[in-house]
């Protein structure tokens, strides 16, 4: 176990890994995929260069089964990814698909019926195990994340320690539960990446959160964020296109709650945010909409 976050590794009865912790890197666009689309291919590069050849071996079909990623793979992959209308595009790679790509696009312009274009976003998210950032440390962690944004014309993001698994699988929910509220520090991963409901809001506070426009703006730019937060070891860096990073330390904390470890320059980064933090209203499929609620207000309550 570091003394930045537990080593969680929960298994099912056959073997396969459930929950293991590690580290997300995601960011959320408000333009349609076919705006962003080379762009994302530009940063699936820079992920590719940064994990040194640890190559992804398999990707998602659209049946939701795993196939082997070989030559005929990428190139599908790519069309796909390049698509004018749409994609969604999963490939995982090492012993036990430590590394993963998750990209989620939408024509944001051509709402269905059903749903409201305010808060259509595209959103693509980079998985690194924590072995990667033992390896490299956190200001190599820090540097990627900030080199896979500035290729990305992203309105807000977030980078830090996450409960890698899918929640959406059977079993997986309730395993989460037993672990999020012990370690407030790591993120609960949503299958979905929010495409439909997030729009211009923050999605959650973590070691790095990035904030583009409206809400940095809104916060006062990067010299207001940085005058409402006092926490030692919390910085406001301003990146290019009217968008900044606030870092909450040298590295990403699980906090633990059992040893009073509360995290307050989470909390006071949440506080300053909390109007802007996106809540949902309801994931019945997955757990009582009160746990959600509690769980998204760890930081404010």
């Amino acid at each position: 176990m570091s003394e930045h976050y537990p080593r969680i590794r929960v298994r099912v009865e056959c073997g396969a890994l459930m929950i293991r912790e590690a580290v997300s890197i995601t960011f959320y666009m408000r333009h349609s995929h076919a705006d962003v689309s080379q762009a994302v291919l530009r940063s699936l590069d820079i992920y590719r260069r940064a994990i040194q050849f640890q190559e992804f071996s398999q990707y998602s079909h659209e049946a939701g089964t795993a196939v082997r990623l070989d030559e005929a793979g990428w190139e599908r992959n790519r069309r796909e990814l390049l698509d004018d209308h749409s994609a969604i595009i999963q490939m995982y790679g090492g012993a036990e698909s430590d590394y993963w790509f998750h990209y989620r696009g939408s024509p944001i312009d051509e709402p269905l019926p059903w749903e409201n274009a305010e808060d259509l976003i595209c959103a693509v998210r980079f998985w690194l195990p924590t072995e990667y950032l033992e390896q490299h440390g956190p200001g190599r962690v820090r540097e990627l994340a900030l080199e896979l944004g500035a290729a990305l014309p992203f309105c807000s993001g977030h980078a830090g320690l996450a409960f890698q698994c899918e929640t959406d699988i059977m079993g997986t929910w309730g395993e989460v539960l037993k672990l999020c509220f012990r370690y407030p520090g790591m993120e609960i991963p949503d299958p979905d990446l929010r495409t439909s409901k997030l729009g211009a809001r923050v999605r959650t506070v973590n070691w790095l959160t990035f904030l583009g426009q409206p809400v940095l703006g809104e916060v006062g730019g990067a010299a207001g964020l940085r005058a409402r937060l006092a926490s030692p070891g919390t910085t406001v860096q301003e990146l290019e296109g009217e968008r900044a990073v606030v870092t909450l330390g040298p590295w990403p904390e699980a906090g633990d709650t059992e040893r009073g470890l509360v995290l307050p320059a989470y909390r006071e980064l949440a506080r300053v945010l909390e109007p802007w933090l996106y809540q949902e209203k309801l994931r019945a499929a997955l757990s009582p909409e009160h746990e959600v609620l509690r769980w998204e207000r760890r930081f404010l309550d």
